[in-house]
């Protein structure tokens, strides 16, 4: 997890083209910037970046099912439920399942594990638009850094 990029899935470890769903995994780091601020003395991930790797995962699923023809763009997240902290150097698994595809739209619901606990949940909406330009080649190299089009042979 890179958290001053935004990278926050490591690897994609499962991705389940008949169950639509994707597992992935991504290390918290021991050191960040985000930190210093959150909180001085007391480092706790960002609810707010929680939230993001739930929807990185769900948007590396939609991209995975859809066979990178078009691009995921979070639009909503709905029912979002934080059950405890998360600090450096925890292992998170996080895991999304398709829940409707269609329309231009995309749902799912994503989760966050630490040690098969739950940590953190919520309803992820999608907007489903052709690539930016460039942007389509730029995803596929990121999925195959993070094994998802390796994944994609479940």
């Amino acid at each position: 997890m890179r958290l001053e990029y935004f990278e926050m899935i490591d690897k994609v470890t499962l991705l389940d083209r008949d169950a639509q769903r994707i597992e992935a995994t991504s290390t918290v780091p021991m050191e960040s910037p985000v930190f210093e601020g959150h909180f001085p003395g007391h480092p706790l991930v960002p609810g707010v970046l929680l939230t993001e790797a739930m929807a990185q995962a769900s948007g590396y699923l939609v991209l995975g099912m859809m066979n990178f023809t078009h691009m995921p763009f979070l639009m909503a997240v709905d029912k979002a439920r934080f059950r405890t902290f998360v600090g450096p150097g925890t292992v998170l698994t996080v895991t999304a399942q398709l829940e409707h595809e269609g329309s231009g739209y995309a749902v799912t619901k994503a989760k966050i594990l630490v040690e098969g606990k739950p940590i953190c949940d919520a309803e992820l909406r999608f907007r489903i638009m052709p690539f930016p330009p460039g942007m389509d080649e730029q995803l596929r190299a990121r999925g195959r850094q993070i094994g998802l089009l390796a994944a994609e042979a479940v």
